[in-house]
């Protein structure tokens, strides 16, 4: 079982309130249905999903439903559930915003939407019958609506942009995806699903690869200045053999001499490790500025060579 399909059998044993579950059914039916002249049709392949639609028309309307589960899909070959409403079509169709004066309304009218609730319930009932989430163990983070009707698929983008969800809308083929990458964004939404249980295994396979991304930053960062150091370090050393080919290293300054033994004594070391090295054994006290600065002076004593 997929882990999309975890989720949406979590959140279709949660139930609400009639506002929010007229919000939810009214976006299952503006993403799922086919509206015929006397009935429409909604359609799910997930058993759990039938189930939920089945109990919400049946609790709001009272009116009975019919259910198909004959047909297959070709492109996965899984078993397509039809659920099919006859009576009351009309006043459903209107009561839930699909239909506004005889014409289809593919953006809902406000009071569908009248609350932070009935939003999230909105967005629930859409991801239920076009919505999917990556497994974070398998494949990078992914949240995406995949809806037929453009208008729809900009209703639901800025639907998630007022909550904060950083959504975005591309046109793939004859359809609209409207999708989430950021993983902290998609973590938030399973929480607004109420679905717990995954959002629990999703952070926690959340945290483990940030874990995991960090602890590579570092060992990448940490590689990469002991290269530096090293490649700083044979610099100096290809300075100080070329000073002892072209002067006489007995007579140069005390402190250039020093710094030169010191640096073939410790070559590993970085700048900031050689400064404490030479404070500790001679007693004076140089920083990292100050073997700059001596190296610089070879450098001018080199440079007419």
């Amino acid at each position: 079982m997929s882990y999309t399909q975890n989720i949406k059998n979590e959140i279709a044993n949660n139930f609400y309130g009639t506002s929010e579950s007229l919000s939810e059914l009214s976006a299952i039916v503006n993403y799922s249905s086919i509206i015929y002249e006397n009935y429409f049709v909604i359609s799910t392949e997930n058993l759990s999903v039938a189930r939920r639609i089945y109990k919400l028309v049946k609790n709001l309307y009272h009116i009975d439903i019919d259910m198909d589960s004959d047909n297959i899909n070709n492109l996965n070959k899984s078993r397509i559930i039809e659920i099919k409403i006859v009576q009351k079509n009309d006043l459903i169709l209107k009561d839930l915003s699909i239909i506004k004066e005889d014409e289809r309304n593919y953006v809902p009218d406000n009071f569908i939407i009248d609350n932070d609730e009935d939003k999230h319930a909105y967005l629930r009932g859409a991801f239920l019958v076009c919505g999917s989430i990556n497994d974070p163990k398998t494949s990078r983070y992914h949240l995406e609506f995949v809806i037929s009707n453009k208008k729809s698929a900009y209703f639901l983008n800025d639907l998630l942009l007022e909550l904060n969800f950083n959504s975005k809308v591309l046109k793939r083929e004859k359809k609209y995806m409207v999708y989430i990458k950021e993983s902290e964004k998609i973590s938030d939404f399973i929480k607004l699903l109420n679905a717990y249980n995954n959002l629990f295994y999703f952070e926690d396979i959340r945290i483990y690869r940030d874990h995991k991304n960090m602890t590579n930053r570092l060992n990448n960062c940490e590689q990469a200045n002991v290269e530096k150091i090293i490649n700083s370090s044979n610099e100096q050393l290809k300075l100080i053999e070329k000073l002892k080919k072209v002067k006489d290293f007995d007579l140069l300054d005390d402190k250039i001499k020093e710094i030169c033994i010191y640096r073939e004594k410790y070559k590993d070391s970085s700048l900031s490790e050689l400064a404490e090295i030479i404070t500790y054994e001679t007693g004076n006290k140089i920083t990292k500025s100050g073997i700059n600065h001596r190296f610089r002076k070879i450098k001018e004593l080199l440079k007419d060579e």
